[in-house]
């Protein structure tokens, strides 16, 4: 033990005896745990100090291991070998420990000889998330099993289930010679005027899924199975998670939070100002507002965000700021606040045993705090507190602004229409309108006092962002679809309201993209998924969106997992489609994260397909499931509305038969499980539509089988495939399988592109192909970007052709596969810069327009300004010199053709 060792734990031993009357007695009746800390240390001494055994008197023996714990952790706080952290764990620790020795003793005295079970202790609070105060008490919710609990042959399993709660809480709150061990506050459970002091889990159960309030939701942000029937009490926190955890956001629950929040403020800041008789826990600035801000952010984001889920404190400040919903800065100040404020708290309830938490009034009482933390005197400990009080209600402040009351919309006609008009809508006639109908509830979604609150709550701001729209009245009647289509409309106005940055993006979204309007029409929280900052950021690839969705689809059964990856799918689509509205990202960027959106969702998909027919009918022996993907997903580039081009093979002997319960030869085997991959990509479930897939282009198109094998597929690609088949394998990538299976498939298709061609037959094959397809399926305008003189589909097969006869920049991507052939001087250099026009406009047409017609006049400067040019004339100018740059390669391609068909002729 070193010198300063020595004299930090005297000092503390000092102060205790000097300032703390509470533990000096305890110091006086455990001389010999004393003597160990002065010479060893608090661990060291706390090692010594263990449960009572079972059958002694619990009572008392209880309270004299609480009495030597507390003297030890007192000293060890006190003498900073312990800091805040250490001390609240091992508090909680003892408190769980000395629950479960009730328990086990009430058990004992009821039902002799039965282990305890089928009673458990729920933890909330502070206990919940390991952060137990000095002197607290504690705030459990008990549940029982009426099957499982034990109990005497003529006992009600519930009057059983009380008499056992009711004698373990005597055991721990009782106040005796020696004291008492924890004080037990059950009035936390659902509704405990009336309900008795422990509940069947089912009950609570039901309770917590249809009825709990909204302070109820962030008191389960810290819980926890702490003692009893641990995997009793896990099994009915794992239940509620859909509870505490929420994906769509019920912006009133976080508003009556905030409102408590308030209530307590207020309370406790009547006259009040810092200085002696603050009150650290509820006080402004104090140790509430800390638990609030991490909880309130926790409440918005934890539902989408499985690592936000953590009980403490400080640890969810951590998370938040990993996450990167707060700032760094701001989660280090306030977790140095909270170890300052508990530290504080903690010298208070030290002295006399009380759970008190605000500063003396009396000047010799602050005095004696502040010594027994080591200071002077008490204005040295005030001035020490002030300024961590003002910076935590500054943040707290800034989390949830006082609430000032916002200036409603005007009720009568002649005020509304001024405002309506300096909002951006004259006339106003139609906007007059559609607010009186919504005053009056023509729509059911308004038709309740509620949502009447919460519209002339979101008026002002929604108004404001439908005026500021690029069409203002075509917005408020899509908004009005909108509205008219849900119901209720009372969660999404308080949404808006809460969030007045998502009323812009939303009306702008309605104003500018008709797809996006359907979507959020059909689901309406999609535009919660906004309220992250990530949802602006570069698109997630697979890999990373794979990592993000295990968590929530692992244990899933395959029908809720075909819905919740359709909802993972459209909040992910919505936002790409919102990214391009705000002009976030370059539609190209954009393109690439659709891809790899669908290509998350196809993994996903096809492995639990795969899995639950393994189940019905084994495995075919070395053999395996591949899919081939070609056009936009093949070459990584999909529209908002892309279908996905799909080739099922399958590897190994197409003579062998599955191994399982009801076995199938593998070609039945795999065309069979092929439908069912295509049924879980394609088919609308009650979460909505996912992809629509397209498998003509497999050997023999639609006449053939769904599914062949590897040698099949290569012998027909080599045997009998048309030119325009080998041209589409030039975006053909695999995308399902094992690593191995998709190299062999891989190799395929490099070997089939491999293949010498005779150029002019080759030409003449492609403009035969092309000639079908346009007389097929004309141009449906000027601005149909793919067909047409020029288009896309024209870029595509003079690429492929040149791909094929020079037999390079075989990439499936068209801008990486033209960079090769720029590269190689096998392309024109304009061709690059006219494919990354053409391209930009279809992925933004195919939002703004997307049934072929112009886009609208709001829509043009957007699209123009996505694809790089200052206006919509530029676009059509840059566009009609694109086609033209496009229309040149492919004629000088074609000759080709016309020469073959004369020598042919």
């Amino acid at each position: 033990m070193t010198a300063s060792d020595a004299s930090s734990r005297q000092s503390a031993l000092d102060r205790l005896a000097a300032h703390a009357p509470f533990l000096a007695r305890l110091a006086e009746l455990n001389p010999d745990d004393v003597s160990r800390f002065l010479a060893d240390g608090t661990d060291a001494a706390l090692a010594d100090v263990a449960p009572p055994p079972a059958g002694d008197d619990i009572m008392r023996t209880l309270r004299q291991w609480r009495g030597r714990m507390a003297l030890l952790l007192a000293l060890g706080d006190l003498s900073g070998e312990h800091d805040v952290a250490t001390t609240t764990r091992l508090l909680s620790g003892f408190a769980d420990a000395a629950c479960d020795a009730a328990l086990a003793a009430a058990f004992a005295e009821r039902v002799p000889g039965e282990e305890p079970r089928g009673l458990a202790v729920i933890a909330l609070g502070k206990l919940g998330s390991f952060e137990l105060n000095y002197s607290s008490d504690i705030d459990p919710i008990l549940i029982f099993d009426p099957e499982t609990l034990p109990r005497r042959s003529r006992d009600d399993p519930g009057e059983a289930a009380v008499r056992i709660a009711r004698r373990m809480t005597e055991i721990l709150s009782a106040r005796t010679g020696d004291g008492h061990v924890l004080r037990v506050d059950l009035r936390l459970r659902p509704h405990p005027e009336v309900t008795p002091i422990v509940l069947p889990e089912s009950a609570a159960i039901s309770y917590y899924e249809s009825e709990a309030l909204a302070w109820e939701q962030a008191a389960f942000i810290r819980s926890r199975a702490s003692a009893g029937d641990r995997a009793l009490g896990e099994n009915f926190l794992a239940a509620i998670q859909p509870f505490i955890w929420r994906r769509s956001l019920d912006f009133r629950q976080l508003k009556e939070i905030g409102a408590m929040s308030d209530r307590i403020r207020d309370h406790f800041a009547q006259g009040q100002a810092f200085g002696p008789g603050f009150d650290l826990k509820r006080g402004r600035g104090g140790i509430r507002e800390i638990e609030f801000f991490a909880q309130v952010h926790q409440l918005i984001y934890g539902g989408r965000d499985p690592s936000l889920r953590v009980p403490a404190t400080v640890d969810a400040l951590a998370a938040l700021a990993a996450a990167g919903r707060i700032e760094p800065d701001v989660a280090t100040r306030l977790s140095d606040h909270y170890a300052t404020l508990r530290r504080i708290e903690h010298r208070l309830q030290m002295i006399e045993d009380q759970q008190t938490h605000s500063l003396p009034i009396q000047e010799a009482a602050l005095d004696c705090v502040a010594r027994l933390d080591g200071k002077a005197d008490g204005a040295a400990l005030l001035a020490a507190l002030e300024p961590v009080v003002a910076d935590v209600g500054s943040c707290y402040d800034r989390l949830v602004a006082e609430r000032a009351v916002t200036k409603g919309l005007s009720r009568d006609e002649d005020g509304l229409t001024a405002q309506l008009i300096a909002a951006g809508f004259d006339p106003p006639d139609a906007a007059l309108r559609t607010i009186a109908e919504w005053r009056g509830g023509k729509l059911r979604a308004l038709r309740s006092p509620a949502a009447q609150g919460a519209l002339e709550t979101v008026l002002p701001e929604l108004i404001k962002a439908i005026g500021a729209a690029p069409d203002p009245h075509a917005t408020l009647l899509r908004f009005d679809k909108l509205v008219g289509g849900l119901p209720s409309a009372v969660g999404f106005f308080h949404l808006l309201a809460a969030q007045p940055e998502l009323a812009k993006i939303a009306t702008r979204t309605l104003s500018l993209a008709p797809t996006l309007a359907e979507a959020l029409g059909a689901r309406v929280e999609l535009i919660e998924g906004l309220i992250d900052k990530r949802a602006f950021e570069a698109p997630a690839t697979k890999a990373e969106l794979l990592a993000e969705w295990a968590p929530g689809l692992a244990g899933l059964d395959y029908e809720r997992l075909l819905d919740r990856v359709r909802d993972r799918v459209g909040e992910r689509r919505f936002a790409y489609g919102v990214q391009l509205i705000a002009g976030a990202n370059d539609p190209l960027v954009v393109a690439s994260g659709y891809a790899e959106l669908a290509e998350a969702a196809l993994r996903v998909l096809a492995d639990a397909t795969v899995a639950e027919f393994v189940a019905a009918h084994g495995r075919v022996p070395d053999s395996e499931l591949v899919i081939l993907a070609l056009g936009r997903l093949g070459g990584s580039a999909l529209t908002h509305a892309s279908d996905l081009d799909l080739i099922y093979l399958f590897t190994g002997d197409h003579l062998a038969e599955s191994d399982g319960p009801r076995p199938l030869g593998a070609t039945t085997y795999y065309n069979r499980l092929a439908q069912r991959v295509t049924g879980a990509m394609s088919v609308p479930t009650a979460a909505g539509k996912l992809y629509d897939v397209d498998t003509r282009l497999r050997p023999q198109g639609a006449q053939g089988p769904l599914v062949v094998t590897l040698d099949s597929f290569e012998r027909y690609q080599r045997e009998e495939a048309w030119t325009w088949e080998h041209m589409a394998l030039l975006r053909a990538r695999p995308v399902y399988g094992s690593d191995a299976a998709k190299a062999e498939v891989q190799r395929i298709v490099d070997d089939l592109l491999a293949i010498p061609r005779d150029p002019a037959k080759l030409a003449a094959d492609a403009a035969e192909m092309r000639d079908k397809i346009a007389a097929h399926k004309p141009a449906k305008g000027a601005l149909d970007i793919k067909g047409g003189p020029g288009g896309l589909v024209d870029l595509e097969f003079a690429m492929q052709v040149t791909q094929l006869v020079s037999g390079q920049c075989h990439h499936p991507n068209i801008s990486a596969a033209l960079a090769c052939m720029k590269a190689a001087g096998l392309a024109p250099p304009e061709v690059c810069d006219a494919h990354g026009l053409l391209a930009r406009m279809l992925v933004m047409l195919r939002l703004t327009a997307p049934d072929g017609e112009p886009a609208t006049a709001a829509a043009r400067g957007l699209v123009a300004a996505a694809c790089g040019e200052p206006g919509w004339p530029q676009l059509l100018a840059a566009h009609d010199m694109a086609r033209q740059e496009i229309a040149n390669w492919w004629a000088s391609i074609r000759p080709a053709a016309s020469a073959q068909q004369e020598i042919q002729t």
